[in-house]
């Protein structure tokens, strides 16, 4: 991996010339009261452009699927500010924040959270019922390389397939971003790649910004960015001038 740190303030730096997706400015959340209060995230500062893929790294509890959840409107913020396109995303309601998430976000879990009783064009018709412009359930798991198994049920198809489904099923609304939190955690190195390819096709055909949420260090090779969470806090900030292929990783 060809990386380099990045020390500038508050872990704000943008490329030149990209747009910001996401503007973060003293971000905390803070569960419990008192003594037994854990702060998960403590003054985060950070910007996320335009159809960059992003992964954020490090080990469970420091804080990045806490971020995940408040960037894609899951969970609210204790303190600071997160700006969508110039506009206040902390600000919103319950109800606009469902909105949010309908026309702007679209959720990859470690898990894949699929309906048994569906086939898999049937999970990812139910996502794109939803969005304003879709693509077809069809188009979407031939994308991810599940075209001749769509009418398969859940029980009938790998992890790996599963998951991909999973895929299909966040792309078929042209999401403008993609979280994904520890989605090859559950998936072994040959399955896992075909996930993290499905990712790497989306991201560069739709332009979506993926976020990629893991602890696994080579994972992070195939990041445009990575960022280094440790208790609650960006400890750093890496680019890559060469992102890896998913083909290179080993874990």
């Amino acid at each position: 991996m060809t990386a380099r740190k990045t020390q500038a303030r508050g872990w704000a730096m943008v490329r030149v010339g990209m747009s910001t997706l996401f503007s973060l400015r003293g971000l905390a959340k803070i569960y419990g009261e008192g003594e037994a209060s854990v702060r998960a995230l403590d003054g985060v500062d950070l910007d996320i452009v335009e159809g960059e893929l992003m992964v954020l790294l490090g080990p469970s509890g420091s804080g990045k699927s806490t971020l995940l959840n408040i960037l894609g409107g899951l969970d609210r913020a204790s303190a600071g500010e997160v700006l969508f396109r110039g506009a206040p995303l902390t600000a919103l309601d319950d109800r606009a924040l469902t909105r949010f998430r309908r026309e702007h976000v679209g959720f990859i879990f470690q898990f894949y959270n699929l309906i048994p009783s569906l086939t898999a064009r049937e999970n990812v018709e139910l996502v794109a019922e939803i969005a304003a412009d879709p693509l077809s359930a069809e188009e979407a798991l031939d994308l991810v390389g599940l075209k001749a198994r769509m009418d398969h049920f859940p029980a009938q198809l790998s992890g790996g397939e599963q998951q991909r489904v999973a895929v299909a099923r966040a792309l078929a609304k042209r999401p403008a971003v993609l979280l994904c939190d520890e989605p090859t955690g559950a998936l072994d190195l040959q399955t896992g790649v075909r996930v993290l390819e499905a990712l790497v096709e989306i991201n560069q055909r739709y332009r979506s910004t993926t976020l990629i949420v893991t602890h696994n260090t080579d994972v992070a090779r195939m990041g445009e960015r990575v960022v280094r969470f440790r208790d609650g806090r960006i400890r750093s900030l890496e680019v890559n001038e060469k992102p890896a292929a998913p083909s290179e990783l080993v874990w």
